[in-house]
């Protein structure tokens, strides 16, 4: 019997592990299959591609932005004959990154010398980097400290060591900038610049497996995120040429006479060297739900390999690709034909282009319903090395969410040394419609280093929106919209491109709008709110502060970090009949307020407060003005917490001494009730008043929210006068309408609150907006100078 007993037990043991094995089991493959989702992006590329749209709308233009050099760089062209001399004909044009110097470094907090010596890649990576943060719906300051991982796709730059001639810089050149030369040009610096300045505290690599770099990089964030590791990933690729050497190559090795990559194509004669700089911004479809994040499209599987002791070292192998290609799709747990087009490697090469397609059709050309469409971005703008692959990418996801295949350019005819079977495998040299599948739309992107390093990705459209609607009784009753930067310019350059945006397309909600310009955006020091009730209102608002305009419907300030907000009980029982009717009707957290009051005083004075908002029967000076001046205190200071309001200190003299010490904690409600029903309370003075706000203002004082009319704001400036001279900083805000009866008090509020925020009180607005949902916004308008040595 004991043997049988142990017997049971071991079995019921074992069950048990077993059963826990097999959900650890199935956990681990959950997670290591989750869909990772494309919440931002963020890029520049040439023919000034300075957005995903514009991406976008340049590939479906089908315009060719292969250039001359530019001018701005001090490229001597005669030089590129000199640097390989009688091997080939050097060939001067490209894609070429629009005012590729030009950055914005007090933005980042860098000095001028340190952003002089510092490669343009650093310096473009991190705008860009910004850009695709805002894109995601994420403040970028909101990330300091987080599991947030980097990973760049870079080559190693010539800038700070060569001139536009290719000859070393001199010393007089370098002046200066020798403490910053190293961290300027060192390409792991690009990653940990990134890390550096949005605090982030995730991995940060710089990856440069040559012209697969962004696509390896994007690998990589993939498997930390279902890792673990990071819980968001900033993925990027970059290339800016300080210096024209890559273009002496020539035609001999490689390069398309006229810089242009002919994909595909019979009369491909070679690739075009480009410049670019692309930013995705990615997170476990999981936690971009959670998070409420958008989704832009989801990633199901990547792979990386590499091309071994192939036939040649530079020679593109197509064993690993096709390798590559079945690794991704194993890691997504998809098919071949589940994947409807491929966004290719596409160089332009006679040798490339058809090893790579014959790899595709072994793969992805074999036993379909309808052809697999081929296309590639470098036919537009030729191949940006290591912003490749994510450039690559970037146009996928766009496609993908508009349902379009867009054009490949310059194809005469497809290459003859490809059997292309077009029932297997189709060259997209037209734009059309995404095959209708019945199922979610799917691509891969391909990206192949010089050096064999391969990577395959496979992509999918986004799942449906789960974001309910707004409901209509959540509408605020007026709008405050938000724009801040870091310099009046900035700010009138924000709110005028905000503008532009919302008259040039689509018209989103107002409170969209108003809720992500609170949420999305970081809050910079130079401060533009506007207040208004329609579409056309709120925009004209913007129009007025792009132009440095004033209306009493546009607040301007600058918020400093060390602005102390003190709450003043109003000293004396200004209090009119009506007053905080409409704030009682719209807001739920005045509305708690007042009640709240109205309870404690049911005992002491019963049905004292219930004509409060009575304008016919309630009379100024009777015995309710100093009970209806506590309650609707109490209650402006309720709505005031729910907006996130902090208050540093609460002060009040006379009528307004039993609010202050409620509010203060400093009393219960019911001793505060008692207070104000006593019939020897004192009124206040403004020797009293002066009193408090003395103490204030020492205290570092400088934003006061009068919860009354603003009769104090003389003493207020009277007394910060009196401790700081008249250098004096300090602003008092009446929370409440001063006018007649009908004043908009809503309207009154908002604006009043906009102008506390704008000299500094940290406001919640998206309390403002509930069940408000993100929009799309203009990214941040970058006031640039030009840095580049030796120009």
């Amino acid at each position: 019997m004991a043997d049988e007993q142990q017997l049971r037990t071991y079995v019921r043991t074992a069950a048990h592990k077993l059963r826990v094995a097999r959900e650890q089991l199935r956990r681990w493959e959950t997670r290591t299959r989750e869909p990772v989702a494309v919440i931002g992006m963020g890029c520049r590329y040439p023919g000034g591609v300075d957005s995903p749209p514009a991406l976008w709308r340049m590939v479906l233009e089908r315009r060719d932005v292969i250039t001359d050099f530019p001018t701005a760089r001090g490229w001597d062209t005669a030089v590129l004959a000199r640097v390989d001399p009688g091997r080939s004909r050097s060939v001067p044009r490209g894609g070429f990154v629009a005012d590729a110097g030009n950055f914005d470094a007090r933005f980042f907090g860098i000095s001028p010398r340190e952003a002089l010596a510092m490669d343009p890649q650093q310096r473009q990576l991190l705008e860009v980097t910004w850009e695709a943060f805002e894109d995601a719906g994420i403040d970028p300051t909101r990330l300091r400290g987080s599991s947030t991982g980097v990973f760049v796709g870079l080559f190693a730059s010539t800038y700070a060591r060569l001139d536009g001639r290719y000859r070393p810089l001199s010393s007089d050149q370098l002046a200066g900038l020798a403490a910053f030369l190293m961290t300027g040009a060192a390409a792991s610096a690009a990653s940990g610049r990134l890390a550096y300045s949005f605090g982030l505290e995730g991995p940060a690599v710089t990856i440069d497996t040559a012209c697969s770099s962004s696509l390896v990089a994007l690998h990589q964030a993939v498997g930390s995120l279902r890792s673990g590791e990071s819980e968001l990933a900033v993925v990027a690729g970059a290339t800016i040429m300080a210096t024209p050497d890559m273009f002496a190559a020539g035609t001999e090795r490689g390069m398309a006479p006229d810089g242009r990559c002919k994909a595909y194509a019979a009369a491909a004669d070679g690739t075009g060297w480009s410049e670019g700089v692309g930013v995705l911004v990615l997170e476990r479809l999981s936690q971009a739900r959670r998070n409420d994040h958008q989704v832009l499209a989801l990633v199901r599987g990547t792979a990386v390999n590499q091309d071994g002791a192939s036939n040649g070292f530079t020679a593109p192998s197509g064993a690993a690709q096709r390798q590559v290609i079945r690794k991704a799709l194993d890691a997504a747990g998809l098919s071949p034909q589940d994947v409807d087009v491929v966004e290719g490697h596409g160089t332009g090469t006679v040798l490339g282009d058809p090893i790579e397609v014959n790899a595709l059709l072994d793969t992805y050309g074999r036993d379909r319903r309808y052809p697999v469409l081929l296309g590639s971005i470098k036919s537009n703008m030729g191949h940006t090395l290591a912003a490749a692959g994510v450039a690559g990418v970037i146009k996928t996801v766009m496609a993908l969410r508009h349902g379009v295949v867009a054009p490949t350019l310059h194809v005469d005819r497809p290459t003859p040394h490809v059997d292309w079977r077009p029932d297997s495998l189709l060259l997209a040299t037209e734009q059309r419609p995404w095959p209708d599948t019945g199922r979610p739309r799917r691509a891969a992107v391909s990206s192949f280093g010089i050096t064999g390093t391969n990577s395959h990705v496979v992509l999918e459209q986004a799942p449906p929106d789960e974001n309910p609607r707004l409901d209509e009784r959540q509408r605020p009753p007026v709008n405050v919209w938000v724009v801040s930067a870091h310099s009046p310019q900035a700010l009138r350059a924000q709110a005028g491109r905000l503008a532009g945006r919302l008259t040039a397309g689509d018209r989103p909600r107002v409170e969209d709008i108003g809720y992500s310009l609170a949420v999305t955006r970081a809050r910079l020091p130079h401060r533009g709110l506007v207040v208004g009730h329609g579409y056309d209102d709120m925009v004209e608002g913007l129009v007025t502060l792009a132009a440095g305009g004033d209306t009493p419907a546009v607040i301007r300030g600058m918020g400093s970090p060390e602005a102390k907000t003190v709450l003043l009980c109003p000293a004396e029982s200004h209090w009119r009949a009506g007053t905080g009717r409409a704030l009682y009707a719209s807001f739920p957290a005045f509305r708690g307020g007042f009640d709240e009051v109205c309870q404690g005083f049911s005992a002491a004075a019963p049905h004292l407060l219930a004509a409060a908002f009575d304008t016919e029967t309630a009379e100024p000076g009777t015995a309710i003005a100093g009970p209806a001046t506590f309650a609707t205190t109490v209650a402006v200071y309720r709505l005031l917490t729910s907006f996130g309001v902090h208050v540093d200190r609460v002060i009040g003299a006379g009528a307004g001494r039993p609010a202050q010490e409620y509010l203060s904690g400093e009393c219960s409600l019911a001793d505060a009730v008692e207070k104000v029903v006593a019939a020897d309370r004192e009124s206040g003075t403004d020797d009293h008043t002066a009193l408090a706000v003395t103490e204030a203002v020492h205290d570092g004082g400088s934003i006061f929210l009068e919860l009354g009319y603003g009769s104090a704001a003389s003493v207020v400036r009277d007394t910060a006068v009196a401790v700081h001279g008249s250098d004096a900083t300090v602003v008092t805000i009446a929370m409440l309408p001063a006018g007649p009866h009908d004043t908009d008090e809503a309207a009154a509020f908002a604006t009043a609150l906009a102008r506390a925020h704008a000299a500094g009180t940290p406001v919640d607005w998206s309390a403002w907006y509930p069940g408000a949902q993100r929009t799309p916004l203009p990214t941040y308008a970058f006031s640039h100078r030009h840095y580049w040595i030796g120009n």
